[in-house]
């Protein structure tokens, strides 16, 4: 286990009461463009993308037939395309998977545009991808605004983003919650977004550390692919079905699995993702078993120290049986006590 002193919680409070910024790394970037972009993608992504108008974002995954995840994504609508962000490892399989998907619809799937240089790459970054940072707290949008060479469509609400040009290069603001308090994700070059980051530092932005981010993440309870889901994942075990899945649209690669699973099987999962509450000091690491009565019923996959709850606190997949709000748990091997807590976490 780690010992949560030795962690970095720089930032923390700032991002909770008014504006602290940092670096988010590689996002994937995929372009969908063509005639009929929105209605092939409305066609195999479990959310409503035809509702979507321009300046708008959805959250969205994009199942296998089994009905697992091959990828969650952001849909961004712009002018005369679709842009999906999504990890960057899943890109060139979503890609290829899409390619494979097109039969007469004239759709073209391509990476996006390329983010511009950065001095230590020694050339054009990939073009599949951008970097990120995220400004976060109650002032985030504010500060924002404020920058000198930004214009001020900065985006106010969730799922809402806006493209600005900054000295020269264009970012992409996307406007979002996933941290439990606005937040705002930079994508574009590293040389702009490492600039645009110093210039909200210098104008009274804390920086932001690493840890500070992932606990952010964890208490408000938004897992991330990769890490908290993975191909073998149905998006109802992940709790996202609220953010991520219409139940009202037509059809989707996946859909019928999880109609059966919500009509037939009454939403019954054989696992779903929970909060847990670990009693001491120690931060379990991911992959830790979690057991009750000495059976193994699930495993952390995501875990850090809370400086808001004063406790380390997890995300991680227990068997159906064992979900309630205040069940008792052990993590294995040190036999830590936990408890399962309703997600998001709630404040002390």
């Amino acid at each position: 286990m780690i010992d949560h002193t030795i962690t970095d919680d720089t930032g923390y409070e700032a991002a909770r009461s008014s504006v602290a910024v940092a670096q988010h790394g590689a996002r994937g970037w995929l372009r969908v463009e063509g005639p009929d972009a929105v209605s092939f993608l409305h066609g195999v992504l479990t959310n409503d993308i035809a509702a979507l108008r321009v300046g708008q974002w959805c959250y969205a995954a994009y199942l296998t037939p089994q009905g697992r995840m091959v990828s969650d994504m952001r849909v961004l609508r712009r002018d005369d395309h679709l842009a999906l962000e999504m990890e960057p490892q899943v890109v060139e399989t979503v890609a290829a998977r899409f390619d494979a998907s097109i039969f007469t619809e004239r759709v073209e799937i391509r990476p996006g545009e390329a983010w511009g240089r950065h001095p230590h790459d020694g050339g054009e970054r990939s073009r599949s991808g951008a970097e990120s940072i995220v400004v976060c707290g109650p002032g985030a949008h504010e500060a924002l605004a404020r920058i000198p060479g930004a214009d001020a469509a900065v985006p106010i609400q969730s799922h809402e983003f806006a493209e600005v040009d900054r000295n020269g290069e264009r970012l992409i603001l996307i406007g979002h919650d996933d941290l439990g308090l606005p937040a705002v994700d930079v994508l574009g070059s590293a040389s702009a977004c490492d600039a645009l980051a110093r210039d909200l530092h210098g104008a009274g932005a804390q920086l932001l550390g690493v840890h500070a981010v992932e606990a952010l993440r964890i208490e408000a309870g938004t897992p991330r692919f990769g890490i908290d889901m993975t191909g073998d994942t149905i998006p109802l075990e992940a709790g996202i079905e609220g953010r991520a899945i219409s139940m009202t649209k037509g059809c989707y690669v996946g859909q019928e699995v999880i109609i059966r699973i919500l009509h037939r099987g009454h939403g019954r999962v054989a696992r779903r993702l929970a909060g847990l509450m670990v009693d001491g000091t120690l931060v379990p690491p991911a992959g830790s078993p979690l057991a009750v009565d000495g059976r193994e019923v699930g495993a952390v996959t995501s875990a850090v120290f809370s400086p808001r709850l004063r406790r380390p606190i997890a995300l991680g997949y227990l068997h159906r049986d064992f979900v309630a709000d205040g069940t008792a748990v052990t993590i294995l091997p040190a036999g830590t006590p936990a408890v399962v807590t309703t997600l998001p976490f709630a404040a002390p």
